[in-house]
């Protein structure tokens, strides 16, 4: 596994501390966590792990996309889901991973040595407590994807898509409803046709058609920004408020 060793950065400083794992850390318990982590840097398409792998850390997604992956006994490969900023990769007590993980973009990841953090977080109830809180986030999340790749109509798949990364974007810069969101895709269309099970030429259709009506605009091929979210969300088909994650 390559990786670039970065030069420390300090959590007070970190883009994703408030809805990171440490989130709810006293200074004492940072200080604990300082002495344990360490950065790492993957490139665009670098594999950070394949299912089976014996992970000696776990880590948090500071910055970049990584894809989540799993590939049949025929040799086709299906994305199961997306680690976005401030996502956790790995499971305490548990030593493999699950999943292929693949770096989208580039990703810088706040790692831990996984036998240190283990030992810190049986002792310190604020980092057990937020790490519960987002497996539950993360099983909400994977009921999200069941009911999009399985029920909705191709609009409805490229719409949520856009809507659950704009709302991650929102979380993360503190922006409320009333904006006009704006982010960068970090799917290109043939991950996304991947992803959703579509083709390219449904996704590059569907797109187009959401520019065409003003869901959304598009500067070049990635920068998305949403004029109205209500209105991104009633393309989703779903039967909820659209609300921001907190």
């Amino acid at each position: 596994m390559h990786e670039i060793e970065l030069s420390h950065v300090d959590c007070a400083d970190c883009p994703i501390r408030h809805r990171a794992v440490c989130s709810r850390c006293e200074t004492d318990e940072l200080e604990q966590l300082e002495e344990i982590k360490y950065y790492r840097t993957f490139e665009a398409g670098q594999t950070i792990a394949w299912t089976g792998d014996k992970l000696d850390f776990v880590a948090t997604i500071v910055s970049g996309i990584a894809t989540l992956s799993q590939t049949l006994e025929d040799g086709r490969t299906q994305m199961v889901g997306l680690l976005l900023p401030s996502d956790f990769m790995g499971r305490p007590g548990r030593e493999m991973a699950t999943y292929d993980v693949t770096a989208t973009t580039e990703v810088v990841m706040c790692c831990f040595r996984r036998r240190p953090f283990e030992d810190l977080m049986r002792n310190t109830p604020h980092i057990a407590q937020r790490l519960l809180e987002m497996t539950l986030d993360e099983l909400d999340a994977a009921r999200e994807w069941m009911l999009l790749l399985g029920r909705k109509t191709a609009r409805e798949k490229i719409a949520s898509l856009l809507a659950i990364i704009a709302r991650r974007d929102a979380s993360l810069r503190h922006t409320g409803n009333s904006d006009v969101l704006e982010f960068d895709l970090p799917l290109t269309r043939e991950a996304m046709a991947d992803y959703l099970g579509l083709t390219l030429e449904t996704v590059s259709r569907q797109v187009s058609a959401l520019r065409r009506e003003g869901v959304i605009e598009l500067a070049g091929k990635r920068h998305v920004s949403v004029p109205d979210f209500d209105r991104l969300m009633l393309e989703t088909g779903d039967d909820t408020d659209g609300g921001f994650l907190v």
